[in-house]
């Protein structure tokens, strides 16, 4: 029990303008065939995305693509459980994987009209609106950080990153800020 609430104990980000830590959620990687996305996505309340790189939200509820059979599943925290439950029962007769990592991860919310630039002091993606437009999302770096990035609105992206390298991703965006200003 102490094992598990050490693991979910927030870390210490620093704080700068237009980045905040998201609350906690559950997560779920799920990796299936197409039988599999159609079952799931009955059962988790949002269309799992079809095409490459795209994700689909309802509510506080996020499914994002990240391959050809592999899907983020992103909800409220209280909700794991039972999300955990309505995905199995779903998906008892399907070959599946759901793996929940609700605990490897933390969302940072980078917001303003240079989040952008912000992030491409660290990126290799082309992040222009036109080429990253508002709903994609993939797997990439930032700095030295492997991170899922999704663009939520055209100033606005979620980075989904591996709890033990958050503050070293805040202070890498901190100081990229200060080269911008």
């Amino acid at each position: 029990m102490v094992e598990q609430h050490a693991a979910r104990r927030t870390p210490l980000v620093p704080t700068s303008p237009g980045l905040r830590l998201l609350p906690a959620a559950s997560r779920h990687i799920l990796r299936g065939a197409a039988k599999v996305r159609l079952a799931a996505q009955r059962a988790f309340g949002v269309a799992l995305p079809e095409s490459a790189c795209r994700a689909a939200s309802q509510g506080e509820r996020a499914a994002l693509w990240l391959g050809p059979d592999e899907w983020l599943l992103i909800a409220p925290e209280h909700s794991g459980a039972e999300t955990a439950s309505a995905l199995a029962a779903a998906l008892a007769q399907l070959p599946h994987s759901l793996v929940d990592v609700s605990h490897r991860q933390i969302a940072l919310e980078l917001s303003g009209p240079r989040a952008a630039l912000l992030l491409a002091a660290g990126c290799p993606l082309d992040l222009e609106a036109s080429a990253f437009p508002v709903g994609m999302c993939t797997r990439t770096v930032l700095g030295k950080t492997d991170i899922v990035l999704w663009r939520t609105a055209a100033d606005a992206f979620r980075i989904e990153v591996w709890r033990s390298f958050a503050p070293y991703l805040s202070g890498f965006l901190e100081e990229a800020a200060r080269g911008v200003d």
